[in-house]
């Protein structure tokens, strides 16, 4: 036996089985590891890929991707600015409003924290068809449409969550059309209450902020701001919501919703 290390080749691979024996043994010592060369396998295995994590990629600044706060009533973006960039809001949130060429002003949807926005310049929008502007104070994460599709290209997991959201914005999109062509004005005003209020995703529903007004509910279902005032009052009265500057709605309201009560009806509204 030799007690020399065993000799290797000119690209650093051991020659000889029982050498690689030796050689195994070898950089197990304490006596090797002193000496200050690799420890066992070190440099001969590359080591696992580092899993990819979307809320740490959403959540910090690289290459194509900005964070930045916006204050109360300020706009992200406006109606026929450039798309270049899609937004993901960590925290506050966002109203977009489009506004008709006589002038009218129809509020889109209501923004959540972990909600993307002005994502249609993904697939050729050039231009912003909407406003977004900041219900409140808003941390958000503006992303290149190129920094975009390269995550989306190369991350599975980041491609994951950008499908559930798509998918998940789709069906609440469906289910908002069959709401405004089968339902009166007054179960659509319930079911926004309760959108509004996140009830079901939390265990004690969201109170709705002042700042969602009743002109700003009135334009979500589509009808005038005194039938939104009568349906709240009548709603007050009847025990399903509570308000003092906030919304505050009663699982009441979704009984009512749910099983079709007399109190929702069509016969209920006043003249317009």
């Amino acid at each position: 036996m030799h007690d020399t290390l065993p000799d290797t080749g000119s690209d650093g691979v051991i020659l000889a089985p029982w050498k690689l024996v030796r050689w195994s043994i070898l950089t197990t010592t304490h006596d090797f590891q002193y000496l200050g060369f690799a420890g066992p396998m070190e440099g001969l295995v590359k080591s696992a890929k580092r899993k990819f994590d979307p809320q740490a990629f959403l959540a910090k600044v690289g290459t194509g991707k900005t964070i930045q706060k916006y204050r109360k009533n300020r706009i992200i973006y406006a109606q026929g600015e450039e798309a270049d960039r899609i937004f993901y809001i960590q925290s506050g949130k966002v109203k977009v409003t489009v506004v008709s060429e006589q002038g009218k002003e129809a509020v889109v949807s209501i923004l959540d924290p972990a909600q993307f926005f002005g994502e249609g310049c993904l697939n050729g929008q050039a231009f912003r068809v909407g406003t977004a502007r900041a219900l409140e104070e808003c941390v958000i994460t503006s992303i290149t449409r190129k920094a975009m599709l390269g995550a989306l290209r190369k991350e599975p997991r980041f491609s994951e969550l950008f499908v559930t959201f798509l998918v998940t914005r789709s069906n609440r999109i469906e289910e908002d059309l069959i709401d405004q062509l089968f339902n009166s004005s007054e179960k659509r005003l319930a079911r926004l209450l309760l959108l509004l209020a996140n009830f079901g995703k939390n265990e004690k529903p969201t109170p709705i902020d002042a700042s969602i007004n009743q002109g700003t509910l009135a334009e979500m279902i589509g009808t005038t701001r005194s039938r939104v005032s009568y349906f709240l009052n009548k709603f007050r009265k009847l025990g399903l919501i509570s308000y003092n500057g906030k919304i505050e709605v009663h699982r009441s309201l979704l009984n009512a919703v749910l099983y079709e009560k007399p109190q929702l009806q069509r016969a209920d509204e006043p003249s317009q």
